[in-house]
């Protein structure tokens, strides 16, 4: 867990970014494109990828870097998304080329230790970004400049959409109860217990705000738990997964007429229609003719997803949609 220290003066400083942070953005999706496992949401999004081959290709150099850079784990250096990338990608990029030999020594000293602790290795290519002449360090950024024009910027309709939805409800609770308010809408990824801000995090730890105030990023390639930065020193950010529906909407009116199976699979539009009615897992499976622990997997997924619920009743586990889940099923089949 992460428990944010706010002082009077802290919460005064605490804004909402209503734009996505580019950087940021290529980091989670990076995340997104090569994880194990890829979020219902995100369906559409890689398949826009996969129908184009030049975009595919455009984005492998820095896949690359950021394997290494950046692995699945607790860390990975903060210079990859500086504060400056909030006014814009060049910005951000520029920030990134200027990053000080000192820095980077530091965070890929910290990089190397949290490899060893964790059994994997350090490549050796990455002491070539401490080089004083910067050739490697300028063949990260053009990748991370390429990345982005193929992975985000080239599915705008989508992503700025999404991010305005949500926006849009957070603004909402500003408005009607402050701050604190605001904190209180994020539940369950955060809760507020004045004068902590609670947040469910990959690793335990406090950060104290200092009068600095906090600056809260929506994103749409961020899922599960926020993010934020390893070195409290630098300037508070908090990035958080926008809210399940605030995707859902903008994929939806993207596309008003795509069919259900087509953005999420047959199997697992088969399980939302069949979910007209409260239906255990053991039924689902044996109506759409699949394993158990086929079927488990696709309600974790929509479950996930904010698409439908499951509760405990004696032993068997009973599936229903949420009102989210309803309305993408109603939306899809043009009303019940």
């Amino acid at each position: 867990m992460l428990r944010i220290h706010f002082t009077t003066e802290d919460i005064a400083r605490t804004t909402l970014t209503t734009t996505i942070d580019p950087l940021w953005e290529v980091l989670l999706s990076r995340f997104s494109l090569t994880g194990r496992e890829r979020p219902l949401f995100l369906q559409p999004w890689m398949a826009r990828l996969r129908s184009r081959p030049d975009l595919l290709t455009t984005v492998r150099p820095a896949v690359a870097y950021l394997t290494d850079l950046a692995p699945l784990g607790p860390y990975f250096p903060d210079f990859l998304t500086p504060a400056e990338s909030a006014a814009g990608l060049e910005a951000g990029i520029d920030a990134v080329r200027a990053t000080s030999l000192r820095r980077l020594r530091d965070e890929l000293a910290q990089l190397s230790e949290t490899n060893r602790r964790h059994g994997r290795a350090t490549p050796s290519w990455l002491a070539g970004l401490t080089d004083s002449r910067g050739g490697k360090l300028a063949a990260l950024t053009a990748a991370l400049r390429e990345y982005h024009r193929a992975a985000v910027g080239s599915h705008d309709d989508l992503i700025r959409m999404s991010v305005e939805n949500d926006v849009a409800l957070r603004v909402k609770a500003l408005l009607a109860g402050g701050v604190e308010a605001l904190f209180r809408g994020f539940e369950p990824l955060m809760r507020w217990r004045h004068p902590v801000l609670e947040v469910s995090y990959a690793v335990d730890r406090d950060l104290h705000l200092r009068g600095r105030g906090l600056r809260l990023v929506p994103s749409y390639f961020c899922h599960g738990d926020p993010v934020s930065l390893a070195n409290e020193d630098l300037p508070p950010v908090l990035v958080y997964p926008i809210a399940p529906e605030s995707r859902w909407e903008s994929i939806t009116a993207a596309d008003p007429a795509g069919p259900l199976a087509d953005l999420m699979g047959a199997t697992r539009a088969a399980v939302l229609v069949t979910l007209r009615r409260s239906v255990s897992t053991t039924q689902l499976a044996t109506q759409l003719y699949t394993s158990i622990a086929s079927m488990s997997r696709h309600t974790k997924t929509l479950r996930q997803a904010g698409l439908i619920t499951s509760t405990r009743s004696g032993p068997a586990l009973l599936h229903n949609l949420t009102p989210l889940g309803w309305k993408l099923l109603d939306g899809s089949q043009g009303g019940s």
